[in-house]
C-alpha cells in the first residue's frame, strides 16, 4: 500500500525529497523496468503530490537521468572492488572479471541497464551521465592498453577499448532478448566473452593468474 500524499511544502518534508525521489525510482525500474518510471507513479510512490518532483527535477527525463546515474555509481562501485582495486594483477585476467561483471550487471539489472543508456537521457539532461562513463571506460581502456602490444596500423587503445565495449554491450542485449542463445546455441556467455577479448586484444597470456 503506498503512503498518503503529504503537504509538499512543508520543510521537514522537503528535506530529502530529492533522494527519496531518486531512491523509489531505482526500487521501481528494478522491479518493473523503465515503463513504470512515469512522474506520476514515483511521486505517488514517494507519498508526495504528482507536482512535488518539479521542485527538484525541471522535467521527467531530468529525474529519469538521476536515477540512470544510480546505475554508473552502483556499477563503479563493482569496478572498483572487483577490478580496480583487486587481484588478479594481470590485464587480461582483469579484463576477463570486467566483462563478466558487465555482462552480469546487465543481466541482473536489465531494467537499470536499459535506462543508463537511453539515448534522450545521455543527451543534453544537466546531469551529467556521459561524464559519469567516462572514467569506468577509462578503466577498460587502461587494461586493454596493457594486455595488447602496440598496434602496427597505430590503432589507438582507446578504440579498440570502444569496440570491445560495443561488443560486450550488444553480447548484453541481445541475451537479454534471447537471441544469442537461440543462434549460438548456448545457455553459456562465457565462450562468446572469451572470443571478444581474443578479436580485439589477442589471445590470453601463456600463464594466466
Amino acid at each position: 500500500m503506498s503512503p498518503e500524499p503529504q503537504d509538499d511544502h512543508a520543510p521537514d518534508h522537503d528535506h530529502g525529497l530529492r533522494d527519496r525521489l531518486v531512491r523509489v525510482g531505482v526500487e521501481l525500474v528494478a522491479r518493473s523496468g523503465t515503463e513504470a518510471l512515469s512522474l506520476r507513479e514515483i511521486a505517488r510512490r514517494a507519498g508526495v503530490s504528482h507536482g512535488a518532483p518539479r521542485r527538484h527535477f525541471p522535467t521527467h527525463q531530468a529525474l529519469l537521468a538521476a536515477i540512470a546515474m544510480e546505475g554508473y555509481h552502483d556499477l563503479g562501485r563493482r569496478i572498483a572492488e572487483r577490478v580496480t582495486g583487486a587481484r588478479p594483477a594481470e590485464p587480461y585476467a582483469r579484463l576477463l572479471v570486467l566483462g563478466r561483471l558487465y555482462l552480469d550487471f546487465a543481466r541482473s539489472n536489465p531494467g537499470m541497464f536499459a535506462l543508463m543508456f537511453r539515448h534522450d537521457l545521455l543527451r543534453g539532461n544537466g546531469i551529467g551521465l556521459r561524464e559519469a562513463s567516462q572514467p569506468l571506460f577509462g578503466v577498460l581502456v587502461d587494461l586493454v592498453a596493457r594486455a595488447r602490444p602496440p598496434a602496427a596500423d597505430g590503432t589507438s587503445p582507446a578504440v579498440v577499448a570502444g569496440a570491445l565495449w560495443a561488443n560486450w554491450h550488444g553480447i548484453a542485449q541481445l541475451w537479454q532478448w534471447g537471441s544469442l542463445q537461440t543462434t549460438v546455441r548456448t545457455d553459456d556467455v562465457e565462450p562468446l566473452l572469451r572470443a571478444t577479448l581474443t578479436a580485439h586484444v589477442g589471445p590470453p597470456p601463456a600463464h594466466p593468474n
